[in-house]
């Protein structure tokens, strides 16, 4: 793959452009190349060892949106006007644990590892939740999992600024109250995937009221 560069000033001002909008514009839709290519950085995110613990859910059902709305505390306005909006899940224990099928299938069908590699990768793997991070609780699994997902969650806030989408993430939610709606009405198995964050996007009603607020830069980093 041929070497690229992307304007750091570009970048910095997508990052400065990009704010937590609580409000679209409904009389606007994102085109469906331009959502799909946000789909693609999520498609493209690192996850730790590669396992890729998540699956996404683009609600645009009038009907489905609403339902959310008892659930979702911090979602009605957005709910109501964003052109997309999506549930990002996250793989609970039986999806991630070492010795679950989804890994052995990761390794062997998606990444393709011959025989030896699997069995060195499966050692980790179980080293690195028994020992390293200590995963030894469904709690402790879906929250790896949940902070995997989060890197998804930026990447296509960040590809969506880059090409002037708006965006807002959303943790205003009860995530236990939610699963039945999510069993019920989505399809989902609530026994491998929990709810980590919700994302509506689509195109400001308004400019914010103050520019970007943020510490001093050497107040958050440490040279040693």
């Amino acid at each position: 793959m041929d070497t690229f560069q992307i304007a750091k000033e570009d970048i910095l001002q997508a990052f400065n452009f990009r704010h937590a909008t609580k409000e679209f514009d409904s009389t606007k839709k994102i085109p469906d190349t331009d959502f799909d290519f946000i789909l693609d950085t999520a498609h493209l995110s690192p996850s730790s060892f590669g396992f890729e613990p998540w699956h996404f859910v683009v609600v645009q059902d009038k009907d489905l949106r609403e339902s959310l709305k008892p659930f979702a505390w911090g979602a009605p306005l957005k709910l109501d006007t964003a052109s997309h909006f999506v549930l990002g899940l996250a793989m609970k224990a039986p999806m991630v644990k070492h010795d679950a099928q989804y890994i052995d299938d990761m390794m062997r069908k998606v990444k393709q590892f011959p025989e030896d590699v699997v069995e060195m990768y499966s050692k980790f793997y179980r080293e690195f939740q028994e020992r390293d991070f200590n995963l030894d609780t469904d709690k402790k699994l879906f929250d790896w999992s949940t902070k995997q997902t989060y890197i998804a969650l930026a990447n296509m806030m960040t590809s969506a600024a880059l090409v002037g989408i708006d965006s807002c993430p959303i943790e205003g939610f009860h995530q236990t109250d939610i699963e039945p709606l999510l069993r019920d009405k989505f399809g989902i198995d609530t026994n491998k995937y929990g709810l980590a964050f919700m994302v509506a996007f689509g195109y400001r009603k308004a400019n914010p009221e103050r520019s970007k607020v943020r510490r001093e830069k050497s107040d958050i980093v440490t040279w040693k």
